[in-house]
């Protein structure tokens, strides 16, 4: 039976505020997006995820669904929104909620334009949470970024497990380029290490997401996925309106 490392996960607000395909979003002042993933494992398993995401200028809130054979079925919901402290400050809190009586909490720091620091702190309650972003949930976000005048962006930050003591460390180098003015290719190199389910963990992922005005398309490859001992492979299709 497959299994999965269910504490630890994505922190929760990163991968919304600062990858990729959230740029993308920022364009329309209200919308939604539509995404379906289907995920494959190591041992043949396979997964479904459905998420609907509503955005209205800095603020968003979903509510999502993943089930497989393995795991079961987990439905969440969730919000983050992005404050402005200063000319070059920006605050960015985050709450989740999920069946089997989980609870998350996060909360970033961005400081400086176009140049920024990183810095987050995310909480949970331990309670079981298949991860889809596949970082520490209980953790220390640090780390940098670039922003281009024509939508160019390069981060480098590092999620860091700093409460269940497992050394878990997920480095990641987003880079977002625009291909025209209809295209944007955004790529996540993943470096993670840390004490896995089988072990040590010593991996590289990368994940490629290529952008259109109402649509996007991402395939991602994540070795050893939640610090268990199966890689997993995403392919994700979704809609804008």
């Amino acid at each position: 039976m497959r299994t999965t490392n269910i504490h630890h996960g994505l922190l929760l607000t990163l991968a919304a505020s600062l990858a990729g395909a959230g740029h993308a979003d920022a364009v329309a002042p209200e919308s939604y997006k539509l995404t379906v993933g289907s995920y494959r494992y190591a041992d043949g398993g396979t997964g479904i995820d459905r998420n609907l995401r509503w955005q209205s200028g800095d603020t968003h809130a979903w509510i999502g669904d993943y089930r497989d054979a393995a795991f079961g079925a987990q439905s969440r919901v969730g919000f983050d929104t992005s404050i402005t402290l200063g000319p070059a400050l920006q605050l960015q809190p985050s709450l989740q909620a999920a069946t089997h009586g989980f609870v998350g909490a996060s909360a970033n720091l961005l400081l400086g334009d176009p140049w920024y620091a990183i810095a987050g702190w995310g909480r949970t309650n331990l309670r079981p949470y298949f991860n889809l972003n596949f970082d520490p949930n209980d953790a220390l976000t640090l780390g940098a970024g670039w922003r281009g005048a024509a939508e160019q962006s390069v981060q480098l930050y590092c999620i860091a497990d700093d409460r269940l003591h497992s050394g878990q460390k997920d480095w990641h180098l987003l880079l977002r380029q625009p291909l025209d003015p209809q295209r944007h290719l955004t790529l996540d190199l993943l470096r993670k290490t840390g004490d896995g389910d089988a072990g040590p963990v010593r991996a590289w992922g990368l994940a490629a997401t290529l952008d259109y005005p109402g649509w996007f398309v991402r395939l991602a490859r994540d070795p050893k996925q939640n610090f268990s001992a199966l890689d997993a492979t995403r392919l994700s299709f979704g809609l804008r309106f």
